[in-house]
């Protein structure tokens, strides 16, 4: 009996004993394995076993792009990193514009977006424009590029921006003004954005900034699958795709809010199908989905069969993604910015005034039919594009961008790429880089866009904002328009003030969003800050 007990204390101390070296070959194993990467990776991020970079990712959760930024600095502007165990993600991050220019035109047919991408953002976007590569691209490019710089779109578009800052944007804002209550701008410039694209490329007026700023369940479905899709990028394949098959979690949320966006799309199709059949012509048509239905229609005609839904579902919920967010985003940062540098805001309004004044005495109002801006006005505005242009070099609507190499390959840095590695290039790093932008990289700095008056164009690969090369943003003067409309009818009426306290961080997701949006108040402008007085 105590042999028997005694054996039995020998094997647990033996088996504990085993237990401790194992766990101390382990622990060996990782402290080798994190000094061999600050050696051999030009003092990177550590890569961890197992977890490669998602500690540290986790780690910098609440600063992932200063993180980064820090990172890149130290590695002399690239560096190579693994994701977790199985999650087939590695490859390299980068802030190098001859990088960045070997990636988007020189060879360009190297680095797609991938499958790595697709895959993830399948369910929502499906094969439309920003999940497509190859010959779909092309394809759906030619299309929209025709119909978007027609002179028919490019009018409607900008009398649909100004009709909406007239009649529903500045109502809001009087209404804030009135109350003195605090609210959150970014929210309101979301719901700006949103109803504008929607109008424009879809003909739909969905009133998300009607005013008492509904909860319209589309828009919300929109968010949702966006963000949701995220998480599609932070784990192993064979996690999310289990999660997807069985239903839970947050795959069950994705999958929701996809058929609440697709359905309120899939009515807008068939409905305009069946109208444009009815009426046999546009008639005032102008939104790219009635254009780009009347120039498909030899090929797709049967609103009830899926394949034609499906073609063009595909280009309103890329041209939403597209309008939505970027433009909400960048003017968010644009009246936060702007607000901690009084100069810049009273240089804009000064420029603003200015251009009014040339209206000669018959337009020193503005009737409500009348636009708010004309194009021209617009364009002379080369103070605040200026200040509106160096507010997404600090802080891009996008962030990073993705792509995937097919081949192996060397970058003009000398980091090799391996087949089949994701490859980010870190457009908010590079807008604080000293090698691209001198030592004044952190400072807000309108002036460096401006030589002899007028605004002047940086390189697109060390300005990656609008992406460069084939895949150019194809709305960016619309969004220039689109932005300059809305910050000069503001300035010119309101004083914006950020409430005490607030905390202004970005939240880690595609889109630059502020993690607790931007809550202010406001006040309007007495006639003697105004100079000019138009009235609404």
């Amino acid at each position: 009996m105590s042999q028997t007990s005694s054996m039995s204390l020998t094997e647990r101390v033996y088996n504990h004993l085993c237990f401790s070296d194992v766990s101390l070959a382990l622990l060996g194993l990782f402290v080798f394995c994190c000094l061999r990467e600050k050696i051999t990776k030009k003092k990177g991020p550590t890569i961890w076993p197992v977890f490669g970079i998602t500690p540290e990712f986790f780690f910098h959760r609440d600063e992932v792009y200063s993180w980064v930024t820090r990172c890149l600095t130290k590695c002399q502007g690239t560096f190579l990193y693994n994701g977790m165990w199985l999650s087939g993600s590695s490859g390299a991050v980068t802030c190098v514009p001859a990088n960045v220019e070997y990636m988007l035109k020189t060879n360009f047919k190297n680095f797609p977006k991938g499958t790595f991408f697709r895959d993830r953002f399948s369910d929502l976007l499906e094969d439309g424009i920003f999940n497509a590569d190859a010959e779909s691209w092309k394809e759906q490019r030619r299309i929209i590029i025709t119909e978007m710089h027609s002179t028919r779109f490019v009018e409607h578009s900008f009398k649909t921006t100004q009709d909406l800052v007239r009649e529903k944007l500045l109502k809001v804002m009087e209404s804030f003004a009135k109350s003195q209550e605090a609210f959150d701008l970014q929210d309101v410039l979301l719901r700006l954005t949103f109803d504008n694209i929607c109008i424009a490329g879809l003909g739909d007026d969905p009133g998300t900034l009607d005013s008492d700023l509904p909860l319209v369940p589309f828009a919300k479905a929109f968010e949702e699958a966006t963000e949701s899709t995220l998480f599609r990028f932070m784990i192993p394949p064979f996690i999310w795709k289990s999660l997807r098959f069985l239903d839970l979690g947050y795959e069950k949320s994705l999958r929701k809010a996809v058929e609440v966006v697709h359905e309120f799309v899939d009515k807008i199709v068939v409905d305009r199908i069946c109208k444009i059949k009815e009426e046999k012509t546009l008639g005032n048509r102008s939104d790219v989905l009635s254009r780009i239905i009347e120039v498909e229609s030899h090929k797709k005609t049967d609103e009830k069969d899926p394949s034609t839904i499906k073609f063009f579902r595909q280009f309103c919920t890329s041209f939403i993604l597209a309008g939505r967010d970027t433009s909400s985003v960048a003017l968010t940062w644009f009246f936060w910015v702007i607000q901690k540098h009084q100069e810049v805001e009273n240089k804009i309004i000064r420029e603003i005034r200015e251009i009014l004044k040339k209206r000669g005495n018959d337009h020193q109002e503005t009737s409500k039919n009348e636009s708010l801006f004309t194009v021209k006005e617009l364009n002379d505005m080369v103070y605040l594009q200026a200040a509106l242009s160096e507010t997404m070099r600090l802080y891009p609507p996008i962030p990073m961008e993705m792509k995937q190499a097919t081949e192996d390959d060397v970058f003009p840095d000398g980091t090799f790429i391996r087949k089949g590695s994701m490859v980010y290039f870190a457009t908010y790093a590079m807008g604080r880089t000293e090698s691209i932008w001198g030592k004044d990289c952190e400072s807000f700095k309108p002036e460096r866009w401006i030589q002899a008056g007028n605004f002047v164009s940086d390189d697109q690969f060390k300005y990656v904002v609008f992406n460069a090369g084939p895949r150019l943003c194809l709305g960016k003067t619309f969004a220039y328009l689109q932005m300059k409309t809305v910050a000069a009818s503001v300035l010119l009426r309101y004083s914006i003030k950020v409430v005490k306290d607030h905390v202004v961080v970005p939240r880690v997701t595609t889109t630059l969003y502020m993690k607790h949006g931007l809550k202010v108040t406001i006040s309007p402008k007495s006639l003697e800050e105004k100079k000019i007085h138009i009235q609404d």
